[in-house]
């Protein structure tokens, strides 16, 4: 068995997209020189469904019990392993964590906002966008049996602050 190795070059390439290497080989970003500092970023997202499985969700009444307070554990929960299933985000101990979930019934959806923070030398918004989707998620799991056409959509970073890059906002 042959290993191919390519020497590490830190000098983004291909139209900057920094997890490749001039080679062309996917690596994870060296962020060793950056300055650590205070790092946010809010994404959120929506999932549409009938209105009987939103009156549901409010009334507390589905059957795997409380669907929003789960599905915020989750959120939550999601962003602190977000490192071990995107392959090349940096594993970050994280400062802050919020998740809130907003009722729509003339949409008949539910809205999900994430907001992550940490002080460190690279951003959250992958953390904030699977905490968004695991949560949403987490809603279709446990509603599923009484509604298979739940639709989630729009899931985005909201912004982002900190970082050489400094701050962005949709």
């Amino acid at each position: 068995m042959t290993i191919k190795t390519t020497p590490h070059d830190p000098v983004p390439v291909h139209d900057g997209l920094t997890h490749f290497d001039s080679a062309g080989q996917a690596h994870m970003v060296d962020v060793g020189n950056k300055a650590e500092t205070h790092r946010l970023a809010i994404a959120s997202g929506t999932i549409r469904m009938k209105p009987e499985t939103l009156a549901l969700i409010q009334s507390g009444t589905a059957k795997k019990g409380d669907v929003l307070g789960i599905a915020r554990i989750a959120a939550i929960m999601a962003t602190k392993r977000t490192s071990e299933l995107v392959p090349l985000c940096h594993p970050l101990a994280l400062t802050r964590v919020v998740v809130d979930f907003s009722v729509d019934a003339a949409s008949s959806s539910i809205g999900c906002t994430a907001q992550v923070e940490t002080f460190g030398k690279t951003g959250v918004e992958i953390e904030a966008l699977f905490a968004v989707q695991v949560g949403l998620l987490t809603v279709y799991d446990m509603c599923k049996a009484v509604d298979r056409g739940m639709v989630i959509e729009g899931v985005k970073v909201m912004e982002k602050h900190g970082g050489r890059s400094g701050d962005w906002v949709a």
